[in-house]
């Protein structure tokens, strides 16, 4: 098992930025500004799940921008705009969406249901009976409509937190082929929930690259779920990155926006 192990945060992203900062007496950041669109999709016969989004500025390429699926953590919705003080590492999910955005990726964000969590672990017979199977079906089919603009629907990528961590695992079990590759964040495998995590031996031919990152005080998503996750996918032939932030709890690394980037540009 071959884990990095990361103790010191990365620079402050430095480039020109489609995101504002807003700086407080002493001129440091205090909140982070993204700009976002947003979009009703069909949940159900007579349901309906918000979707907040937002496309890079300037001329899309000509295959149109790469995008990134991003879920939310459970009772914690994406927000494209945060003070740097608020928990789980919230401001460090803005800072990800403003490196996205920055270097030419479109970023969607779906409300969870009841902006409480995500059905992926849940005991159900199906999954596709979900309301949240429906509004990530919606989501593809107006990515390849344009409903979003000029995107290019073969490079999808996924990335989440928590019960979204999970959810960008089941993107990959329920959409086989459709991701370039995931990052999941205090997080594992699609059907685990805390500490209680079965991974089956076996996972999907073709399963992406998968980057995990996790702090190493998380008690919520213990770590060692994380790294049975990765013995697995090694075992299985994926390309697996591990990160590790041994004085972070339950939330995203500093580091993370840096890293997911990194993972998706290579990939």
């Amino acid at each position: 098992m071959k884990t990095l192990l990361i103790a010191l945060f990365f620079p402050l992203l430095t480039w020109a930025s489609i995101c504002t900062e807003q700086t407080d007496e002493q001129g440091k950041v205090s909140w982070l500004h993204c700009p976002r669109s947003t979009m009703v999709v069909a949940s159900g016969a007579l349901t309906e799940r918000e979707v907040l989004w937002q496309l890079p500025a300037g001329v899309a390429p000509r295959k149109g921008w790469p995008v990134v699926l991003l879920s939310q953590g459970s009772w914690f919705p994406v927000e494209f705009s945060r003070p740097r003080h608020i928990p789980f590492g919230g401001y460090h999910e803005v800072r990800l969406i403003q490196a996205l955005l920055d270097h030419g990726y479109a970023v969607i964000a779906p409300r969870a249901t009841l902006q409480i969590g995500w059905t992926t672990n849940l005991p159900l017979p199906n999954y596709k009976w979900t309301s949240d199977y429906r509004v990530f079906s919606e989501i593809l089919q107006k990515i390849e409509a344009g409903d979003f603009g000029k995107l290019n629907s073969a490079r999808l990528y996924a990335t989440g937190i928590s019960s979204g961590g999970y959810n960008t695992s089941r993107l990959v079990l329920t959409f086989p082929g459709k991701f370039r590759a995931i990052a999941i964040q205090s997080a594992s495998y699609a059907t685990c929930l805390g500490p209680a995590c079965l991974i089956p031996s076996r996972l999907p031919a073709h399963h992406p690259p998968t980057l995990l990152l996790h702090g190493a005080r998380d008690v919520t998503v213990p770590l060692f779920t994380a790294l049975w996750f990765e013995e697995v996918l090694r075992a299985n032939g994926v390309e697996v990155k591990t990160l590790v932030n041994p004085s972070v709890g339950h939330g995203w690394l500093p580091e993370a926006p840096e890293a997911v980037l990194d993972w998706f540009e290579t990939h």
